[in-house]
């Protein structure tokens, strides 16, 4: 059935341009959804506070009565008060998943609405600071967490600091983007970490010349060459935990519009909080600013940060890569101080960077995938708020208002927001703004959830063919009933949409773009056409480098202002390996009168056609579905010939539903067997309830050792 694939992989529209090309509209933009947890007002200060008990677990039980809050020292009247948790609900079943491979199909990722997101989280790899055994232990901890503790109701994303941050795209609760995320956390050979967590002890320039016999050396002028090597380590590590820290602000930014609770984890080997000079004084520099400006900006986002030393438990004490010149009792003792007192400045920024912020920084615990279940069970908290005075958002009387809350129950704990500067939220201070087309798309298009004002459904498809290379092609199905048909003479109907496509890299960062306005005059005939079976949008993204790619896709009505909007996980697999590859699935739906008079050339003409099929994946129940799609990589047996076997799997809610026997491919006829084209045909039955489906392709190589490779495309049966 060579004609489908042949039909669904022309390009039959391409566009260039920029965000800037859209047009200015006159429509107004959406209004905002939900309301922040942690709200910093003229009128109303309201934060979050944990209390446990001696064991750490949490009270659940406080009355207003037992709990005060102090602004700078005076105590304030409660005003709102109550307790929330971002537990699942205690009857919904666990979910644990495992990592896909070739005969185990991933589940689809679920449509996660604003309203059902429980906690958001960013699980921030420090790898500026990570030596080379954090980095693996880390990767370990986060890979465990995506197999056995997130929830279905969690947004995620998993960041690394030295890497570069792109925007909120990089939240998805698709199992398949986290565990791409987790392939690619490596030491960082460019950042501050070693190999270890201490790197060996070296004697300096004056050490050697004095161990030598240079008798003009004092162990005063070691001890000044000592402060200053120290004061260039400082400068150099508040260097990278500048990089860090600008990430990490940057992240803790980007989460203020999610919604649920909203949780930073950062995974690093701490920073110092002071820098020291020359004279071995200390006193803040460009990390204490940073860390102040992020702690107020995650009160004010509602985020908690929480950290984990990745080191684990480490001790201070000698090694055998440690080399001592100078063995004097105060010379031993002057380097295990030193050590000692690196682990200690670190922690120290770790842990005041957590406190301040609600959070609370696990230190010290070799087992960071424990140390990660420890912070995820920190999931309730009360919302405790008070009406603010003058004197709050008087800059003449403070810069800073301290905050302090105190539990009466015996043996309570609390944890709570430090306080914040005296700028209230930004629609207390200033006018609201008016978004242009172009920031609404991009602001629809970088979101981790879906805009609904217009109904749109994407599939992008991995392809390669002979004169392009790899490329990906996304077909956007637009329902145009949601879009507005002006008037025009003569019965014809005017539509004008604005389109925005961007291909977002490993690292978030955009790696394509595609944006265009659209005005159609449309026929009185195709306008009901149209606003029954709607129509595709299809282009074309050529891929240089493999890799992990989010795909989105955003349309705005120009008339109305309303948007939609879809993304799309893909991996691009490095063709160049020669391992045995599939393309995407592409499929054409038939009536089963359709199926039994095709003509004998094969066609393709079906319902809505091989497009439109394949960008919508919603197949009528009682239809005849045909899938096609190209096999890359087959090897040659003696007589030159590829020797092929493929079989299907339907998957419901995760089970098999049918299980198909192995056929061989036919690749008589073929020219290029470097891209073999294969296809099959399954008939919708009755038995096939209205839902989501999976269908798996398995390819085997029977001259390759029997090497194999499996695709999978989600479809929907409908009545």
């Amino acid at each position: 059935m060579k004609f489908l694939l042949r039909v669904i992989f022309v390009v039959v529209l391409a566009t260039v341009g920029a965000f800037a090309q859209i047009p200015s509209p006159s429509a107004s933009p959406p209004a905002p959804v939900d309301s922040d947890v942690v709200r910093i007002s003229t009128d109303l200060i309201q934060i979050d506070v944990t209390v446990t008990d001696s064991k750490g677990k949490a009270i659940t039980d406080l009355s207003p009565d037992e709990i005060e809050i102090f602004e700078n020292g005076k105590k304030q009247k409660i005003t709102n008060f109550s307790f929330n948790s971002t537990a699942a609900p205690s009857n919904a079943p666990a979910e644990k998943a495992k990592v896909p491979d070739k005969d185990n199909v991933p589940l689809p990722a679920k449509v996660l609405r604003r309203e059902n997101v429980r906690r958001t989280m960013a699980l921030v790899v420090d790898d500026l600071s990570l030596s080379w055994e954090s980095a693996i232990a880390t990767r370990k901890a986060l890979k465990k967490f995506v197999d056995e503790q997130m929830e279905s109701t969690d947004l995620v994303a998993i960041i690394e600091t030295g890497a570069g941050v792109g925007a909120l795209q990089q939240f998805t609760s698709d199992k398949r983007a986290l565990y791409a995320a987790i392939e690619h956390i490596k030491w960082n050979p460019v950042g501050y970490g070693e190999t270890s967590a201490f790197a060996g002890l070296e004697p300096t320039l004056l050490q050697q010349r004095k161990a030598l016999g240079d008798a003009s050396i004092s162990m005063q002028d070691i001890e000044e060459e000592r402060r200053k090597n120290n004061a260039k380590d400082d400068e150099r590590a508040s260097v990278f935990a500048s990089g860090t820290l600008g990430a990490l602000a940057y992240v803790v930014a980007g989460m203020s519009e999610l919604p649920g609770r909203k949780t930073v984890v950062m995974f690093s080997e701490g920073f110092r909080l002071t820098q020291r000079d020359d004279y071995g004084l200390e006193s803040g520099g460009r990390v204490a600013s940073m860390i102040k400006k992020i702690i107020d900006l995650a009160n004010r986002s509602s985020v908690v940060i929480y950290t984990v030393d990745a080191r684990g438990a480490q001790t201070t004490a000698f090694s055998p890569k440690d080399l001592i010149v100078i063995d004097t009792p105060d010379e031993i003792s002057q380097s295990l101080a030193t050590r000692t007192d690196h682990l200690r400045s670190t922690q120290e920024g770790l842990t005041f960077l957590a406190k301040e912020t609600g959070g609370m920084a696990v230190l010290n615990n070799n087992d960071l995938t424990g140390s990660l279940v420890k912070v995820l069970e920190d999931k309730s908290y009360y919302l405790v708020g008070y009406v603010p005075d003058e004197e709050t958002f008087d800059p003449a009387v403070r810069r800073y208002n301290q905050l302090e809350v105190k539990v009466s129950r015996p043996g309570a704990k609390v944890r709570y927001r430090s306080g914040f500067f005296n700028v209230a939220t930004a629609e207390d201070n200033a006018a609201p703004t008016v978004k242009s087309p172009v920031q609404q798309l991009k602001a629809a298009l970088t979101s981790p959830f879906a805009a609904e004002g217009v109904t749109v459904r994407l599939n992008a498809l991995f392809g390669n063919d002979q004169a392009n290379g790899s490329y990906v092609r996304s077909l956007l199905h637009i329902d145009a009933s949601d879009l507005t048909f002006t008037d025009e003479k003569d019965g014809m109907k005017k539509v004008a949409f604005d389109v925005l496509a961007v291909s977002f890299g490993e690292n978030g960062q955009a790696a394509d773009q595609i944006a265009k306005t659209y005005t159609f005059p449309i026929k009185p005939e195709v306008y009901e056409r149209l606003r029954a079976d709607g129509f595709v949008y299809d282009l074309v993204f050529p891929v240089k480098d493999p890799g992990t790619y989010q795909y989105r896709m955003a349309i705005r009505d120009t008339v109305s202002g309303r948007i939609g909007s879809a993304s799309q996980f893909i991996e691009v697999p490095n063709l160049k390996k020669k391992q045995l590859t599939l393309s995407g699935i592409a499929l054409v739906s038939y009536s089963p009168d359709q199926w039994n008079r095709r003509a004998a050339s094969n066609d393709g003409s079906g319902g809505r056609g091989p497009i439109a099929d394949t960008a919508l994946r919603r197949i009528k129940s009682g239809s005849v579905l045909q899938y096609g799609y190209d096999i890359y990589n087959a090897k040659p047996g003696p007589s030159k010939q590829p020797n092929l076997n493929a079989r299907i799997r339907i998957f419901r809610d995760g089970k098999i539903f049918l299980d198909g026997t192995p056929h061989a491919v036919p690749t008589d006829g073929q020219k290029d067997l470097a891209r073999i084209h294969a296809s099959g045909a399954i008939e919708v039955g009755r038995s096939m309830v209205p839902g989501d489906y999976i269908l798996q392709v398995v390819v085997t190589d029977e001259n390759g050792k029997q090497l194999s490779a499996s695709q999978f495309l989600q479809f929907e049966v409908v009545q």
